[in-house]
Parts: structure tokens; C-alpha cells; sequence
């Protein structure tokens, strides 16, 4: 075995159910050792099916070789920085102090002088000074739609790259705990992980686990139980339920139903993310207002997942899909949305297939008895979405490759191929079909944040680049936001939607940079941040990130990966015990 490649063993072995503070300060006493043993130089990286770039076997030497910033027990100094609140507020100089997993003072170039508390932190000892160098400074970045599994892949080094401290899981209707939404918080938290983690429940889950049967119109017994799955998710900490009605299950879901798995969510204060019914230019508008009638009904607030127009074009066009939000605002739903910066969406390919050859209906009795009407659809319906050469698969054995060279391969048209050799279920693609400027107009949205809707496994570059093409194009080189309104959508917005930043509904607040905040911060130079990844390598990491703290702890230390998860499950604070 590679000496690089036995390191995260090695670390593995001393994940145990005790607490995370705990393990950290194991990892921390057993780095020097590690050092010896293995080395710390700049070679090989773990070998490693999500990534390239710096991994374990990379560490930075000097003070941080004894491992007592990996412990987060000692305090840090971040002195000379350029210091971007998430508020949307202008950027200013100066220095900001940690502590104990906390942001313990915040203190301007043009501010008075430091309180006694803070002093005495100041003259510690074994406080760790870092120069920013005039770097930024801001809190770290939160994405608000994400996929992943923390007990597979719990480093999320994909996400850390990019500057993102927490993540939002169970998204599309679907939740990962199987069973007690607490046993599954408790074994990521054994576990640990390299980003927080925001629990959702996922309406199919739900309508699994109550065996609900694949129709429209649900018993009121049905709708109860349900109901009550949610009310104890809630309780157990989840941040609210998550839907996905242009999937199955979702898709049978009426307006009755939606109000009511919306009820018990809207009591316990939590938020209803949905990929909604369509997101295609005929029906979008349709489809937000549903979402919006939900809210109406439920009482809660709603939140449309990774808005878009598929084959929608132009900036009067998302004004018009704005507006929708925008309306309903003004009629009292507390409705936001978020996008990720990419032309292309990434789903399974039944996205292409009508609804009468999916689920429920038996689609080998659709392709025998109704093939000419599904060839029909079918090449009508992908011509619309910019035709075959837009789907490019990204899983087995056709990756990598378009739908019309899939078909060029095979000899017979498209269509043809879709019917017999990739029917719905069977491969998931990217879909050329959204337009630069309808997500440029999205961005300029004061409702609209930032999300990811990736994953560190995931065939689709937004899973290691989002954040970080965010700050390169749409920043940096366009212009399209401030550096101030991009970290905003990034992270005090985000924030603010899903109620981190709220003390009475979470433990630590997080999302700004205030004092008595959760001490996850970025440090990078904007001019520095680069996404690598493409669609033709999707899991290159992103660079430029110079330090990323989680609770206090470095896990990315002068653009190096340490070998530290000190993150696990947030959980949320329920707004009332009926």
C-alpha cells in the first residue's frame, strides 16, 4: 500500500462512538507520529474514486505538524483580512479571533480597542496566528441543495474545496435514514464528517415508509400517518421535508396531499424544499405556483430546488418565472429559491419519457402495444430539449458519450435506442437545455441563493465546482455580482432561509461572521478561485481555497486537506412541542 493511501486508514480506525471533540484530539496527538511515519511531503495522493488535487499525503509543515490546531482546542488569530460578513455588507480590514468552535471577537481596523475577554485571549501563549495576507475572510459557504452519503464518503472533499462548510441532504423527495431520522443523526455523528450536515425528509421516503400505494388522492389515513413520520422527523432535528413531484412517487401527489405533509412542517417552524412538477419553459410558471399554493394552504414556507427554464432563453424570461416568486410574496408565502451556475441539469433519463410509460403504467406493455406513439413523443420531446447531441450520459457503459453517438454506435435513430436500450431507470445524463443568460438574471435575484446539487460522486462538474465558478465567472470575470452579493447567496442568505443563523432555532448560529457565531470560515484570494471541473472530468476539486475552518478546526490548512472530520449533523431546534 502507498504510505499517502494508508493515512485515511489509519484515521478511520479512530472514528468511534465517542464524542467528536474526543476524536479530534486523538487525531491531533497522533499527527507527529503519522508525520514520521509516512511523511509529509508532496507525494502521492490517496487513490480515491471522487477527486483530484491535494489529499492527505500533502500535509503543510511548521507549527501545524504538532497538532494542536487539528484539536481546536487553542485559539486562532486570522490577522491582516479582508473581512466579508455574508451580510451583503462592504468588505473591511481587519482581524478576526477563534475560539472554542466559536467566532470569539470580530475586530475592524477602524473599530475601538478589544474588550478584557478578548485581551486575555489575545495573550495566550499558545495562540496560532495566521496572516490572511489581505486575503478574504468570510464565513463558510452553505449549499442549499446537495446529495451525498456521510457514512460512504463522509470527507465531502468535493464540497470543502469549493469553500463549503455545510450541506443540505435528502433532497428531491428522497431522505437517506431508512428508518429513525435520529439513529441515522447519531451514526453520521459517530462517524463524523467533513461538513455539517442539514437533515431533510423526502416525501417518497415517507410515502414509503407508510406504504402508501402509487395513486392520486391518498386515504385521510394514509395523509395521517404521513403526517406523523414528518412530525417526528421534525422533532428528531430535521430542517423540514423536501419533494419531488415530476419524480415518482411525487408526481401522484394532489393538492390535498401536499397541504397536508406540509402541516406538520409549518408547525415545527421548518421549510418545504421541491424540485416542483416542471421546471420546462410551458410549465414552470404552473409548477412554482403549486409550490406557492402549498405554502398558502400549509402555513409553511417553501422553497423552489434549483430553479431553471429547460429551453427557456433570455433575461425577460426569467423576469417572467421571477415574477411568480415575487407575487406570491406579496400575498404573504415566504417562498425563495436556489440555483446552481451550470446550462445543463443532471437527472435520470426518464426526464424524457411521458408519464403514461412510467411508473405505475408497465412500460414493457407501453414499448409493445403504443411504440409508435412513444417514438413519436420521444423524438419530439428531445429535439425540443436541443436535440440528441445535447444528453451527454454520464453513467455506465454509455459515460461520456452523447445520446446521438450512442445512436450513430448502434445504427438506428435515437428514439429507437431510448425504447430498447436505455428506458427509463437505467441511466442518468446531462441535459444541455437551460440558457446563461436566464441564470444570470437568476442570480441578481434577492431571493434566489446558491446550491450545489451535487455530490462527490455525482458525473456532473457542479458537484466540485459550483461555489467556486460562482466567485471565477459570475464575479470575478463578468462582473454579474459584487464579491459581497455572492458571498450574501452563499452564506447569510442561505442562512437566514433555512434558520442557521437564528440562535433560538440551532445551537450555534452560523452564516455570518459575528461574534458568538460558529467559527466556519473561508480564506482565499478571489483572483485565486478556479473550478476544475468539466463535464469530460467532473470530479476535478476546485482550488484556491487557502484556509477552511469547521467549528474552529482547519480541515483545509494552506490549500491542504488534513486529516480531520470534526463535522456531523446539525440539528434543528423544533419551534413548538405540541
Amino acid at each position: 500500500m502507498k504510505k499517502s493511501a494508508m493515512l485515511p486508514v489509519l484515521f478511520q480506525q479512530i472514528r468511534t462512538p465517542f464524542t467528536r471533540n474526543f476524536r479530534h484530539a486523538v487525531m491531533a496527538s497522533l499527527l507527529p507520529l503519522v508525520l514520521v511515519l509516512f511523511g509529509c511531503g508532496s507525494g502521492d495522493t490517496p487513490d480515491s474514486p471522487v477527486g483530484e488535487g491535494p489529499g492527505f499525503g500533502h500535509q503543510p509543515l511548521g507549527e501545524l505538524a504538532g497538532g494542536e490546531l487539528l484539536s481546536g482546542e487553542v485559539p486562532v488569530l486570522i490577522t491582516n483580512a479582508r473581512i466579508v460578513d455574508g451580510s451583503g455588507a462592504e468588505a473591511r480590514s481587519g482581524e478576526v479571533l477563534l475560539a472554542d468552535g466559536r467566532i470569539a471577537a470580530v475586530m475592524f481596523e477602524d473599530a475601538g480597542e478589544p474588550d478584557e475577554r478578548t485581551r486575555d485571549l489575545l495573550d495566550r501563549d499558545d495562540m496560532y496566528r495566521i496572516d490572511a495576507g489581505g486575503k478574504v475572510l468570510a464565513p463558510g459557504f452553505i449549499d442549499a441543495h446537495a446529495h451525498g452519503n456521510p457514512l460512504s464518503t463522509p470527507d465531502f472533499d468535493n464540497f470543502l474545496h469549493m469553500g463549503v462548510t455545510t450541506i443540505s441532504l435528502g433532497q428531491d423527495g428522497r431522505s437517506p435514514e431508512g428508518g429513525p431520522v435520529a439513529a441515522w443523526m447519531d451514526q453520521v455523528d459517530e462517524s463524523g464528517t467533513g461538513v455539517h450536515i442539514l437533515h431533510f425528509i423526502g416525501h417518497g421516503t415517507v410515502r414509503d415508509r407508510v406504504g402508501a400505494p402509487p395513486v392520486t388522492g391518498l386515504e385521510p389515513q394514509v395523509l395521517e400517518q404521513m403526517q406523523q413520520v414528518i412530525a417526528d422527523a421534525m422533532r428528531d432535528g430535521s430542517f423540514g421535508l423536501s419533494t419531488g413531484t415530476e419524480y415518482n412517487p411525487g408526481y401522484h401527489a394532489d393538492a390535498e396531499e401536499l397541504a397536508a405533509i406540509a402541516r406538520p412542517v409549518a408547525e415545527y417552524g421548518g421549510l418545504v424544499m421541491s424540485h416542483i412538477r416542471s421546471e420546462d419553459d410551458d410549465l414552470v410558471e404552473a409548477a412554482i405556483e403549486e409550490l406557492a399554493e402549498q405554502g398558502r394552504r400549509s402555513g409553511a414556507r417553501v422553497h423552489v430546488s434549483h430553479i431553471k427554464i429547460v429551453y427557456g432563453k433570455g433575461q425577460e424570461r426569467a423576469e417572467e418565472v421571477l415574477a411568480v416568486l415575487h407575487r406570491a410574496r406579496e400575498d404573504g408565502v415566504e417562498i425563495t429559491a436556489d440555483l446552481y451556475p451550470y446550462a445543463a441539469s443532471f437527472t435520470g433519463i426518464g426526464i424524457v419519457f411521458p408519464d403514461w410509460a412510467m411508473p405505475p403504467n408497465d412500460f414493457d406493455s407501453v414499448r409493445t402495444h403504443r411504440r409508435d406513439d412513444l417514438r413519436e413523443f420521444l423524438r419530439d420531446r428531445v429535439m425540443l430539449r436541443n436535440g440528441p447531441e445535447a444528453t451527454l450520459f454520464g453513467t455506465k457503459p454509455w459515460a461520456g458519450m452523447t445520446l446521438a453517438e450512442v445512436a450513430d454506435s448502434l445504427g438506428k435513430p435515437f428514439e429507437d435506442v431510448l425504447i430498447d436500450d436505455i428506458p427509463p431507470g437505467s441511466a442518468s445524463a446531462a441535459y444541455f437545455v437551460m440558457n446563461e443568460d436566464v441564470i444570470r438574471r437568476f442570480l441578481l435575484d434577492p431571493l434566489v441563493m446558491v446550491s450545489s446539487d451535487g455530490s462527490p460522486t455525482m458525473r456532473h462538474p457542479r458537484g466540485y465546482g459550483s461555489f467556486a465558478k460562482i466567485i471565477r465567472q459570475y464575479v470575478m470575470e463578468e462582473g454579474v455580482l459584487s464579491l459581497e452579493e455572492a458571498v450574501h447567496k452563499m452564506t447569510g442568505l442561505t442562512a437566514s432561509t433555512l434558520g442557521l443563523d437564528d440562535p433560538e432555532r440551532v445551537e450555534l448560529p452560523r452564516g455570518l461572521i459575528r461574534e458568538g457565531f460558529a467559527a466556519d470560515l473561508v480564506v482565499f484570494d478571489p483572483e485565486q478561485v478556479r473550478d476544475r471541473a468539466t463535464f469530460e472530468e467532473p470530479h476535478r476539486l476546485a482550488e484556491g481555497m487557502s484556509w477552511v475552518f469547521v467549528d474552529g478546526v482547519p480541515v483545509i490548512a494552506e490549500g491542504a486537506r488534513q486529516p480531520v472530520n470534526p463535522a456531523g449533523v446539525i440539528r434543528r431546534q423544533v419551534a413548538v412541542q405540541p
